[in-house]
């Protein structure tokens, strides 16, 4: 909003708009709109990241002589449209016009208010930027190529599985298995909903085929002796919550990201790619790259990760441990309305962390500010404190550990959370981005 305010103050000369500026302006506008609509989950969040990625990426790739599209390389992506070989584009305008719609497309359910928003900043940039361009042809030109990617991506997005995810957030006539250590609506839940959140999610189709054949995870059989490797598993969560120290405590209501609050996880992992740019000041094109590598490891880590959840339907501390360990105990954190193997936050971190480290290197210095300002959270007497990093694999397990601190997941639900997430990033870097 402070872009638009300078854009039409009235100043004699109107602020010049960086290279990075084209991409990070939609970036935040794209995570206040995640943040600001309604009916918005992390998995449906993920899905709009990958969509609004990628297009942001295939609206300028054409015009960069060393990188190509991805067309023909995604799950029934055949292809994409692409600019007349004797015509003339400008693919910043194409950017501008691309964010725009499919913004608009994917988060349909948006207020009228939040599409103005949408248009206000499009306008901007358009007037800022087009006026020194003379060939109008060259302008309507670039801004219609811009608009066919995004109409293009949306309509493939439209049969993945997860279109208007968010007007079936709850299947109601799901039937629980039945097995020891099976997931139960929790008590102390973040939901008031007593369905498990998008059960369906895990058979959307993913961006890449293979991160749609990524074998399963192995996971810890059930027991209640003492003795048993599971038993352990919960007993470790147990202690935990005993000895929380405050920066732990810190940690966990950092990284909780309710959707209902915050832009969801998803969002934070792209608000970190746009926290990277900020600093290192790429290319256009790998700013795109950027946001379409975290768009798209977000969404097929979430679709994996639901699939695993809902194939294993495993049940989170707060059950085994009132059952088994203590009748009285809570977890710090409220339960998430969904199974727990594995960990959402730890594979969507790892996938994010290792396509960051790929790009930009495993050693970067930053800090997390995102939620800096926001209200002390009283019922656990912690405040909002920014968080330092040396390196983004340092951020992953800590968002991983921070579910363990809150009591609502265990050990091995954030191991095979991080692990996971590394092939999922790994499979995107391995597309061929360059010619």
């Amino acid at each position: 909003m402070l872009l638009l305010i300078s854009l039409f103050s009235g100043c004699k000369e109107k602020q010049e708009l960086s290279e990075q500026d084209f991409a990070i302006k939609w970036a935040e506008m794209t995570l206040f709109i995640t943040k600001n609509t309604p009916s918005n989950s992390p998995t449906y969040s993920s899905r709009c990241l990958g969509y609004i990625g990628l297009t942001m990426y295939e609206s300028i790739v054409n015009g960069d002589s060393t990188y190509q599209s991805l067309a023909a390389q995604l799950d029934g992506l055949d292809s994409l449209p692409k600019p007349q070989k004797d015509k003339k584009y400008d693919y910043k305008l194409a950017l501008n016009a691309a964010q725009a719609t499919i913004l608009k497309s994917i988060y349909n359910q948006t207020s009228d208010q939040n599409k103005l928003k949408i248009d206000s900043l499009e306008k901007a940039i358009y007037e800022n930027y087009s006026e020194k361009i003379e060939d109008k042809l060259l302008i309507d030109r670039s801004v219609s190529f811009g608009k066919a990617v995004a109409n293009a991506v949306f309509e493939w997005s439209k049969i993945d599985g997860g279109h208007r995810g968010y007007l079936k957030n709850f299947d109601k006539k799901m039937v629980y298995p039945h097995k020891l250590g099976s997931w139960k609506p929790p008590l102390y839940g973040q939901s008031f909903s007593h369905y498990p959140l998008h059960p369906h999610w895990g058979e959307n189709r993913t961006f890449l085929v293979q991160n749609h054949q990524i074998p399963d995870p192995t996971i810890i059989p059930y027991d209640t002796l003492p003795n048993s490797a599971y038993y352990k598993q919960f007993l470790a969560v147990y202690q935990q919550e005993k000895a929380l120290t405050q920066a732990q405590k810190e940690a966990a209501i950092w990284w909780g990201d309710d959707p209902d609050e915050t832009f969801t996880p998803p969002g934070h992992s792209y608000y970190l790619a746009t926290l990277v740019i900020k600093k290192s000041k790429p290319s256009l094109i790998k700013c795109a790259e950027t946001y379409a590598k975290v768009g798209m490891g977000v969404a097929d880590a979430f679709i994996n990760c639901w699939k695993w959840k809902y194939k294993f339907f495993t049940e989170r501390p707060n059950t085994y441990i009132t059952q088994h360990i203590d009748q009285r105990w809570e977890s710090f954190w409220p339960d998430p309305p969904f199974p727990a193997f594995p960990s959402g936050h730890a594979i969507q971190a790892a996938a994010t962390a290792t396509i960051l480290s790929s790009l930009y290197g495993e050693k970067f210095s930053f800090t997390d500010s995102s939620h800096v300002g926001r209200k002390r959270d009283e019922l656990r007497n912690v405040d909002f404190k920014a968080r330092h990093f040396e390196s983004f694999w340092q951020l992953a397990e800590e968002t991983a550990n921070s579910r363990f601190y809150g009591g609502i997941h265990v050990p091995q639900d954030n191991q095979a959370g991080l692990e996971k997430g590394k092939v999922v990033a790994e499979n995107i870097i391995q597309l061929k981005w360059k010619k």
